[in-house]
């Protein structure tokens, strides 16, 4: 029997790349390793990945972040995923039946399915907790099945799996139909509150319950793993969140009065709220983790575009995005950059809004581009903490993750345009390490007072700015961004949708009344739990 420490394996599967972690008890990583996954863009609007490639990248990231290390160690595996992309495969072959459909893609925005849900609208909100848009799964099912199973013969005799891709890798690892009920709660199929695939839900979607995976909490049970080598089978998986979910946790959001925002290629600003009630519009209601019986709700926004930009304006410069914060001017002189390539999400979900660069003149250089670029992130973000801040109260802290959050030059920014003080995690790979913490707590490698007590470091930004400033810089982006949405509406010859009130953080916003659904009431953001995982 292997008596040296144990460690604690997590593989955080993102749209870009896969990444694995080892941690030790002290919640120190002692090793990783990463693989990028390819997109494809077939048409316009389309974004596609292997399903088969992303497997395989799982396969090779645990081989190399295995290497040197004593397998036998690895105590427990924890799952973080990309979430909203979806997959179609054969149950008896295991065999992918189409791409995986990405989050970012915009192939049902004119779809039939969109279009015969869009009566349906305020129900579909209400109970799922999402707005009727593109990025979530349930249109993507609907396309999906009416390509390869039209009259539903397939998936009502159960040969057929839908899933996301945490139902994909649970598929592989074990055979097993099953998703993560935070992972469900973005299908836009699920009854948000008590976390049961819906059948409103499914007949708006014509998508039957048989090729649905059955939903089960974020410490499981899961089955044990297979074909992960040089992980002997049967180490157990015991823990699976989302990746904006798993970064949550990874900063402790438990805890009242926290915000966290990820930078990546889109963006999700997260809050954990007391009880699943009903949320302004502008933002959606999500499961964030489900331990010891009871879920922990949490409002969310997400946008589109922050990491993005900065990718699409580098190539349109021919610079490396990381060069991008030194190009960057000290002022945008005026510039503002809209970057709604495929409209925009929280607050406004406007599906509709195009893309615009606006304030140039002859003078414009590339240093206030590249300054409006990075602005532009931190001017959504900001947007929806501020509509989070309405819907929980005052947001003490603003804690960041992700790739562009390791820009001290961005993270400044997000002080200045939020004007609250912005907490960057220090940690790598918060995705997996929330994975991670976890799958340790479930199998009692740490306690809650352990967990709590990890060491967190982050680098802080105070804002410099003052409130005058900020609430210019503001007016003007909110100008912008009007403007993006007018152009839209009069290209289509349509009213121009009206804006959501953006208050400053400090203003009182209007909140819609509290709804909670009878069953969930008795449940009040726990903490996370021990119990009710495999043991």
């Amino acid at each position: 029997m292997n008596t040296a420490e144990p460690l604690v394996l997590a593989v955080d599967q993102g749209t870009s790349a896969t990444k694995a972690i080892l941690v030790d008890r002290r919640g120190d990583i002692v090793a990783g390793a990463s693989a990028p996954v390819a997109l494809a863009t077939p048409a316009p609007g389309w974004v596609e990945q292997s399903a088969e490639e992303i497997w395989d990248s799982c396969r090779r990231v645990v081989a190399a972040c295995l290497d040197g290390q004593d397998p036998s160690r690895v105590a427990t595996i924890g799952l973080s995923t990309q979430r909203e992309s979806l997959l179609l495969w054969d149950r008896a072959t295991g065999a992918p039946l189409s791409p995986l459909l990405g989050w970012l893609d915009k192939r049902t925005a004119g779809d039939p399915a969109l279009l015969r849900a869009e009566p349906d609208a305020e129900l579909i909100r209400k109970v799922s907790g999402l707005p009727l848009d593109p990025m979530f799964s349930a249109p993507k099912a609907a396309w999906l099945l009416d390509r390869h199973d039209p009259d539903r013969r397939r998936s009502r005799a159960g040969e057929l799996c839908l899933g996301t891709v945490d139902s994909w890798l649970l598929f592989k690892l074990s055979g097993a139909h099953l998703i993560e009920v935070g992972n469900a709660t973005r299908t836009q199929l699920l009854d948000v509150r008590r976390c049961v695939w819906d059948e409103r839900l499914t007949r708006i979607f014509d998508v039957p319950h048989e090729v649905l995976p059955h939903v089960v909490p974020s410490q499981g049970p899961f089955p044990g793993t297979r074909g992960l080598a040089p992980l002997p089978d049967g180490v157990p998986v015991t823990a699976v969140l989302g990746d904006s979910h798993a970064a949550l946790f990874a900063h402790a959001g438990w805890q009242r009065g926290t915000v966290k925002a990820t930078y990546g290629t889109g963006s999700s600003v997260m809050a954990v709220i007391p009880a699943a009630t009903r949320v302004s519009s502008g933002l959606c209601l999500t499961v964030a983790w489900q331990t010891g019986g009871c879920p922990t709700w949490a409002v969310e926004g997400n946008i589109r575009s922050t990491g993005a930009t900065v990718n699409w304006l580098a190539g349109l410069l021919g610079r490396p995005p990381s060069e991008l914060a030194e190009l960057a001017a000290d002022s945008s002189e005026g510039v503002t950059i809209v970057p709604a390539f495929g409209g925009l999400g929280a607050p406004w979900w406007d599906e509709n809004a195009v893309g615009l660069i606006s304030g140039i003149t002859l003078g414009t250089e590339a240093g206030q581009i590249a300054r409006a670029a990075l602005e532009s992130i931190a001017f959504q973000v900001e947007d929806v903490v501020a509509a989070v801040e309405r819907e929980t109260g005052p947001v003490a802290r603003l804690l960041a993750d992700g790739g562009a959050s390791s820009n001290p030059v961005l993270m400044q920014l997000q002080a200045d345009t939020s004007g609250r003080v912005v907490e960057r995690a220090l940690a790598r790979d918060l995705s997996a390490l929330g994975a991670a913490h976890l799958a340790g707590l479930t199998r009692g490698i740490w306690d809650q007072t352990a967990l709590d007590q990890l060491n967190r470091p982050c680098a802080i930004s105070t804002p410099v700015d003052d409130e005058a400033t900020r609430t210019r810089r503001l007016a003007s982006w909110h100008t912008a961004v009007r403007r993006a949405r007018l152009q839209a509406s009069t290209e289509q010859d349509r009213p121009a949708p009206a804006a959501p009130v953006v208050s400053p953080p400090t203003g009182a916003g209007t909140t819609t009344t509290a709804e909670p659904a009878p069953s969930a009431a008795p449940c009040r953001t726990p903490e996370p739990s021990a119990t009710g995982g495999t043991p």
